[in-house]
């Protein structure tokens, strides 16, 4: 009698807990709520500690921090457009998930999976607030609040061979903070190349998932696997410094290209030219620049009385883009008083250069690009040229790389050989973006001056302001690299008219240049000596050449 008393208390404990379960689960999913009595409305000051808690995670950004904008009008915008949106993003939806539903069609008894509902609801996300952030880069930093508290209808159904399973996500809850950048700002519309979006923490997502009408995130443990898990997968993709870019322009449009390298030309001489002259000569001299640039043209020196001129000049253009840009040769006889003649031209692609391949080349000189023009029948004579394209290095190193170089150099290790690893020939970039804050005693038409090795070079007149913006680049070819020199930026103004006190100094900064060959890149403003408040804008880069055994390596 005790062993079946014992029996039937192991069967009864073993039965009566999962059934309990089970029956205390349907009866948690299932049970329904009791009716919700309309909130009472307070203001702020009348609740008390514990109240005031549970309110300020719903209170706006923009009312607990001031650096967030209140964007009212946007979210106006997002009500109007959003059953538009809610179109668009579902037949999005529909047609990415659609091809992966049909993947496991056929596999695991499933016959189909399809959408049985598919909305995103009548509740649109609201913006809490916009943080706008002012960088020294060409580009728009924003990071809005964005909290979507929905009403999604979406209903999937896995048809299996004997039953079908209906899957539906309900109660949708989304606060994320993502930062948003626009860049690089760009002259043609809409101003901007490409969107780049990061998330500098990780996105909260609260859900319910319903399947055959049980709510399963009420499953103790779950709920917050499933979080963690949503919040890990996310975080892998877009958390800082992992990006989203979306390109809006075409790069070869809208961005602005950066040099990429040096194209070394050596003008020789020129043979048989044609006679311009009265007395049967000509004063031969030739002009030299790329398609594509807005710098003015390279000159030789003039030959007087020559028609088989020998010139030996070498010159440096600056090159952008090899695969579509075009040297432009012409041939000019000098005239004392007058328009100068053109004796001929020849253009030669930059395409058929090989880098750091040294090519001479004898090219007859024609009358204009027009092949099929009878003029060009007649014989101009010919020029020889010596060319040679060598590229910039790729980079300057990797982050880690760089970062390991600076550790070094905190902790005093290499610094007497940094000097040393740091040689050859480059290009010194120099960007006067603009300045704030200038003011003259006289005047106020400020432009700016770049005086490095005896160079000067000087951006346009803006009149009237006091916050000109230049944005000019002005490029400096040099043999070696510019360790522990200066350049000097200085802000001038300049009356129009005639006056004898015409030309005003606003103030000026020399910025030694070490920096800027160590790390590649400086991007600062700096206060201006001599003005009360100025400030000026200046992007300096060091783009150094690749070295030819290491190209032939």
């Amino acid at each position: 009698m005790g062993f079946l008393s014992t029996f039937v208390g192991v069967v009864g404990f073993g039965i009566g807990v999962p059934l309990g379960l089970l029956v205390g689960f349907f009866l948690f999913v299932y049970s329904q709520p009791k009716d919700v009595e309309d909130p009472v409305c307070k203001p702020l000051t009348e609740l008390d500690a514990t109240a005031l808690l549970d309110v300020l995670p719903e209170v706006p950004l923009w009312v607990k921090s001031p650096d967030y904008d209140r964007v009212d009008w946007l979210n106006k915008f997002v009500s109007d457009i959003w059953p538009f949106l809610d179109k668009a993003i579902c037949a999005t939806i529909r047609n990415t998930a659609e091809p992966m539903f049909a993947d496991y069609t056929g596999k695991y008894m499933i016959e189909a999976i399809e959408f049985q509902k598919l909305s995103l609801g009548t509740l649109h996300p609201t913006f809490q607030g916009i943080k706008v952030y002012e960088t020294n880069e060409k580009e728009l930093v924003m990071k809005p609040a964005i909290r979507w508290a929905g009403n999604p209808n979406i209903t999937l159904v896995l048809k299996l061979k004997y039953f079908r399973i209906t899957v539906q996500l309900v109660d949708l809850q989304i606060f994320v903070a993502p930062q948003i950048t626009l860049k690089p700002l760009v002259s043609t519309f809409p101003c901007f190349a490409k969107i780049v979006v990061s998330l500098m923490e990780k996105p909260h997502v609260d859900f319910g998932l319903k399947i055959l009408g049980g709510d399963v995130m009420s499953i103790p443990g779950l709920y917050r696997f499933v979080q963690e898990t949503i919040k890990k997968e996310v975080a892998s993709l877009y958390l800082w410094p992992h990006t989203l870019e979306i390109p809006i322009l075409d790069a070869s449009k809208g961005a602005i290209k950066k040099p990429v390298g040096i194209l070394h030309v050596k003008v020789e001489r020129a043979m048989k030219l044609l006679k311009m002259d009265f007395l049967g000569t000509s004063d031969p001299y030739v002009k030299l620049s790329l398609t594509g640039e807005r710098l003015s043209a390279r000159k030789t020196t003039i030959k007087k009385n020559n028609l088989n001129p020998e010139w030996n000049e070498s010159f440096k253009l600056i090159v952008k883009d090899p695969q579509s840009q075009v040297l432009q040769l012409q041939v000019y006889d000098w005239d004392k008083v007058g328009r100068h003649d053109k004796l001929g031209m020849q253009l030669v692609p930059l395409k058929l250069l090989t880098p750091h391949e040294t090519k001479e080349l004898t090219l007859d000189l024609l009358k204009s690009t027009n092949v099929s023009d009878p003029k060009d029948q007649k014989k101009r004579g010919q020029i020889v040229v010596e060319l040679t394209f060598v590229p910039f290095k790729v980079d300057n190193g990797s982050f880690h790389e760089i970062l390991e170089r600076y550790e070094r150099k905190q902790s005093g290790i290499d610094s007497s050989s940094d000097d040393e690893t740091l040689s050859g020939a480059g290009l010194l970039s120099v960007t006067v973006q603009g300045a704030e804050d200038v003011e003259g005693e006289r005047h106020n038409n400020p432009y700016a001056l770049v005086l490095f090795r005896g160079e000067k070079k000087r951006t346009k007149m803006i009149r009237k302001t006091r916050d000109p913006r230049w944005n000019e680049e002005f490029q400096f070819m040099l043999e070696d690299p510019p360790l522990h020199e200066n350049i000097r930026i200085e802000v001038m103004s300049k009356r129009s008219g005639i006056s004898f006190r015409s030309k005003e100094s606003l103030g000026y900064v020399e910025i030694n240049l070490t920096d800027v060959v160590h790390n590649g890149r400086i991007n600062q403003k700096y206060h201006l000596i001599d003005s009360r408040n100025g400030l000026v804008h200046v992007e300096i880069r060091w783009t150094t050449v690749e070295d030819r055994d290491n190209a032939t390596a």
